[in-house]
């Protein structure tokens, strides 16, 4: 209390003097005329008035922007992990501008424009009431990737791409426009045209003698996507029913490809493109409805309809550059392939129903049913390259069916006092089928067959999941709430393989596809959850999980093998989390979060090539909020994260695990000038050390940022 008795003083001051002076003006105002009323005090500001403008609400606004970063160390790493480039940016970070053009219409404009984020948004809309509204609309931003490649510990060699990163933009313009009139059904339709256009790393690396015969040479993906979508739907009101129908039609093309540089600076050194190429066009049409059949009954169904035609082309292609046509080549050229052709076609069927009972006030009853049917067929055709010899033609054709049928039952009750309790229950059976026949040929060089025959395989699957889970929550006192819960979850798949050409005897160079039996993946979870409010103004969460996930899989008879536990995921995860506010200008938050988590294989008991994975971390945060004064406020946050999972494992194997450590400090202040003007400045400091890449990835960046919002 006494940290608060100086600033009391100060605002009695101020009021004494306020009261003042309207005491002179009555005094005056009396002298001149006895019979006039005393003058009226005007009452305070809200909060919400004193921080947006007083008491005319200040409803636009216009916030420019400008800042930077100074990086050193990787560039990239940090421009992936911020989202956001390494260097100077600016313009409107956020316009928001609406206005009545008359009494029932109003036209709303919202944007930004940040350059060198490439972060962009334009929407103008137009309502009328009780008739309808027309929307514009359009947004961009982008992602950065580091596309660096691997580190090989034994010799420091890192693999490494330009200091940039790698950048993917993303955008979206739609017009959409709907009918909003009583009496009549609702209707919207909508245009939507969406892209994806750039560069994303990848980890599917190249081969490098350098590093031990190890795929550690950088490789990135090469997308050009975008998709045209048509939509029009319309929803009714009849008596106590809720009904909807609608269609759409999409087309979309997409050219993508994946370039892989393999053994890098080499005299073998190649550069393969994996190009994939798709079109396609998609119906569909889908229709709901919901009914109210009693006061504590509600029905609702839901029907949708989907055909997609796609056609397909690709080529693998060894070269001394990317995206060259082929030429035979004599040297460390694998298999590849040019001249893919060919197409598909998805048709799929949903029906569900769902039904809300209510028997009495406390205890609700939610079953539900879902049924999918899906068939699908596929062909192609292609020719198979390696090295220098002739190409050879290969082809093949799918096709297969899919039926599930998945049944939900929610239960929630409230009948006992400071008690909520829940559970839920889900099931799905499936079964289906798939027939494959084709593919890659067999090619002979110099008397030693390299690759696989055409495959011929048919599938019968059947499939069962199930899913328990409950749940409650305990209010034993005001300020005290308390969590539990926890679920099991088994998923279990059987195979009939009914034809097989792939021999699975434990000599065959090739099981797949038809080599597994059975697979089970089993996950059992509990958790634990404490709230506390010992003080008015502190809060404290705890929470603690527990998971267990394994897998066992059975593979085919004949290959000698037996039933096993092919993987075991064990997790322990720790979090909690501090609200304080000492002081009505001040609030302190801390949050503290703790994983134990480790995988563990068969292949690790063999061979010290894999070893246990690990995610072990921990990560803290802090942030507080300080109001200086009725017009200025100072935030402060940190950040940090920490990860010891690396094994340096390269004398057996590819050394995996993360190993990290980051840390983030920021400051921002912010003042309102005067009722149209806020000013605020923010400072930041990052720090990131990577263990796996041999600290190529470390970085540390200082960043320094502004802006000016003008109300109106």
């Amino acid at each position: 209390m006494k940290s608060k008795r100086p600033f009391e003083k100060r605002r009695f001051r101020r009021r004494g003097v306020a009261l003042l002076g309207v005491g002179m003006a009555v005094s005056t105002a009396s002298a001149a005329d006895t019979n006039a009323p005393p003058a009226a005090i005007p009452p305070p500001m809200t909060p919400q008035e004193m921080f947006e403008g007083g008491k005319e609400p200040l409803n636009n606004w216009v916030e420019f922007s400008t800042g930077g970063f100074i990086t050193s160390g990787n560039k990239a790493q940090f421009e992936q992990l911020h989202r956001s480039p390494a260097g100077p940016f600016g313009g409107i970070e956020d316009l928001h501008y609406q206005h009545d053009l008359d009494k029932s219409t109003t036209l709303t404009l919202d944007g930004r424009a940040l350059f060198d984020e490439h972060d962009y948004k334009f929407n103008l809309g137009v309502t009328r009431e009780k008739l309808g509204f027309l929307r514009l609309s359009f947004s961009e931003f982008r992602t950065w990737y580091n596309g660096n490649g691997g580190f090989y510990p034994p010799t420091g060699m890192n693999f490494t791409m330009p200091a940039d990163a790698l950048a993917l933009d993303r955008g979206q313009f739609s017009v959409e426009g709907g009918l909003r009139m009583e009496g009549v059904p609702n209707v919207t339709f909508k245009y939507t045209h969406t892209f994806r256009d750039g560069e994303q790393g990848s980890t599917e690396w190249g081969y490098s003698h350098f590093a031990g015969g190890q795929g550690l040479s950088p490789s990135f993906r090469d997308i050009d996507e975008h998709t045209d979508a048509f939509e029009l739907d319309a929803t009714h009101h009849i008596k106590s029913t809720d009904l909807g129908l609608g269609v759409r039609y999409e087309t979309g093309k997409l050219d993508d490809a994946l370039k892989i540089t393999q053994y890098p600076g080499e005299s073998v050194q190649q550069d393969i493109t994996d190009r994939a190429g798709t079109t396609y066009d998609l119906f569909n049409v889908h229709a709901f409805t919901e009914t109210w059949i009693r006061k504590n009954l509600l029905l609702s169904s839901g029907y949708s309809f989907s055909d997609m035609n796609s056609d397909f082309t690709g080529s693998r292609i060894y070269g001394s550059a990317f995206d060259v046509g082929y030429v035979p080549r004599a040297a460390q050229s694998g298999l590849g392939y040019y001249g893919l052709n060919g197409g598909s076609r998805v048709r799929e069927y949903v029906m569900d129903l769902n039904l809300l009972w209510k028997p009495t006030a406390h205890f609700s009853i939610v079953p539900s049913l879902r049924v999918q049917k899906e068939d699908q067929d596929a062909s192609f055709s292609g020719n198979e390259t390696l090295q220098d010899l002739a190409a050879a033609p290969f082809n093949g054709n799918s096709d297969g069916t899919i039926l599930d049928v998945s049944e939900r039952l929610d239960l929630r009750y409230t009948g006992v006092t400071n008690w909520v309790f829940t559970a839920r229950g889900d099931w799905t059976e499936g079964d289906g089928n798939v027939n494959e026949n084709g593919g890659l040929v067999q090619m002979n060089y110099l008397g030693t067959p390299v690759g696989v025959p055409p495959t011929q395989s048919e599938t019968d699957d059947r499939r069962f999941f199930q899913k328990y889970s409950i749940e409650a929550r305990w209010y034993p006192a005001r300020r005290v709430t308390v969590d539990a819960g926890g679920y099991y979850k088994i998923n279990r798949y059987d195979y009939n393989n009914t034809l097989d050409s792939t021999p699975n005897t434990a000599n065959s160079p090739n099981r797949y596809p038809a080599y597994l039996v059975l697979q089970d993946f089993d996950t059992s979870d509990g958790n634990m959850g404490l709230t506390l409010r010992p003080l008015q103004n502190v809060t404290l969460v705890s929470r603690y999980e527990y998971q267990v996930s394994t897998i066992h899989t059975k593979p085919d008879p004949v290959s000698g093998l037996g039933d096993s536990e092919s993987s075991r995921m064990m997790s322990h995860i720790l979090a909690q989390n501090i609200s304080w506010s000492p002081w009505s200008r001040l609030s302190l938050q801390v949050g503290f979060n703790y994983v134990l988590s480790t995988t563990r294989t068969p292949a690790s008991d063999y061979t010290q090539a894999i070893l246990p994975a690990r995610n072990d971390y921990w990560t803290l945060t802090f942030s507080s909020g300080l109001v200086l004064d009725d017009k200025t406020d100072l935030n402060l946050s940190y950040f940090f994260y920490q990860a010891n999972d690396y094994s340096n494992n390269s004398p057996a194997g590819v050394p995996y695990g993360a190993g990290g450590e980051e840390h983030g400090i920021t400051a921002a202040i912010v003042r309102r000038i005067n009722p149209h003007l806020r000013l605020s400045l923010k400072a930041g400091y990052y720090r990131y050390q990577d263990q796996p890449s041999g600290g190529n990835n470390n970085y540390e960046a200082y960043g320094v940022s502004s802006s000016l919002q003008y109300r109106f």
